[in-house]
């Protein structure tokens, strides 16, 4: 009898034991599941960001399905950061171009001057060849009168006559020759005079054109390096077909806007007319939407932050 008590006993103290271990185990399990509930609302909170304004983000691009609101706001943003680049880009736009247009008149200048340099070389050498011609008929006319001295009958003197006549046409005619190439010598000449005149103050103009560039490039590149930046940051959050679709409309509108808000019921693009129930459409900021004339994405004023 004793005996089965103290067995009893034994099994009441395994039963209290085990009892109490199993309450330490649900003691220890809460803390972990109050954890994990604390982490999983932490990251609600964080998923649930504006991404757009959290610069930190912009780097992962895993990191959130957009909405479309989300979406139509970077585009609008990256369409700002760009047009400030275009507009960069058009304040020094202008001076490229006239350099080189200076640099192809100084090229043109040039050629025009070795071509003139050659042209007075010919007419010397015209000029000179004439002289050559001049001193041959000369002779020519010499021995012809001194055999006029020695004719036996009036048909040799009538064809030395005549060959005398010739050689003296011949002089009249070389020295025609000269004076027209010495006309043309010192033309040429007063054109070199003016190209060089010219050449030197397009490379005047060159150089100030140069200095001017060099000075807007510098001023403007470290601004145009941080939009550059800002733009990108814009783009690694745009998914790449959105990113395509933005690329090619500014690519073929006019003055590079893709993304235009409405003004006055109308595409800020293309000026068009936007029906009321499109309007509110793009009020709603549920879908993209595009004018259906010009192509361009639409966003309403609100969005763009032009009204409040």
């Amino acid at each position: 009898m004793a005996k089965k008590m103290e067995a009893k006993a034994d099994h009441e103290a395994v039963k209290v034991t085990a009892q109490k271990e199993g309450a330490e185990k649900e003691t220890a399990k809460k803390p972990v599941a109050k954890k994990a509930a604390d982490k999983k609302d932490t990251k609600e909170v964080e998923y649930a960001e504006d991404i757009v304004a959290d610069a930190s983000l912009s780097n992962n691009k895993e990191v959130k399905d957009y909405t479309v609101e989300e979406k139509l706001y970077m585009l609008y943003k990256l369409q700002s950061v760009v047009s400030e680049i275009d507009k960069i880009k058009t304040l020094r736009g202008e001076l490229p171009l006239e350099v080189q247009d200076l640099e192809d008149e100084i090229a043109g200048l040039k050629t025009r001057l070795d071509k003139y340099q050659a042209e007075i070389q010919d007419l010397e050498n015209n000029v000179t060849g004439q002289k050559n011609k001049i001193s041959e008929s000369k002779l020519s006319v010499e021995k012809y009168k001194s055999q006029l001295d020695q004719v036996r009958n009036n048909r040799e003197f009538d064809n030395l006559s005549k060959e005398v006549e010739f050689q003296e046409l011949e002089i009249e005619f070389s020295e025609k020759k000269i004076k027209e190439f010495n006309v043309a010598i010192k033309q040429k000449k007063e054109n070199i005079a003016g190209s060089k005149e010219t050449l030197e103050g397009r490379k005047m103009d060159l150089e100030q054109k140069k200095k001017e560039l060099q000075e807007i490039v510098a001023e403007t590149r470290q601004e145009e390096e941080k939009l550059r930046e800002k733009a990108k940051s814009f783009e690694e959050k745009i998914e790449s077909r959105l990113l395509n679709a933005f690329k090619r409309i500014r690519k073929g509108a006019r003055n590079g806007l893709a993304v235009v808000n409405i003004e006055r019921d109308a595409c800020g693009g293309c000026f068009n007319k936007i029906p009321p129930q499109k309007q509110l459409d793009i009020k709603l900021h549920k879908k993209i939407i595009v004018c259906e004339y010009c192509g361009r994405i639409m966003i309403d004023p609100e969005l763009a932050g032009v009204i409040e």
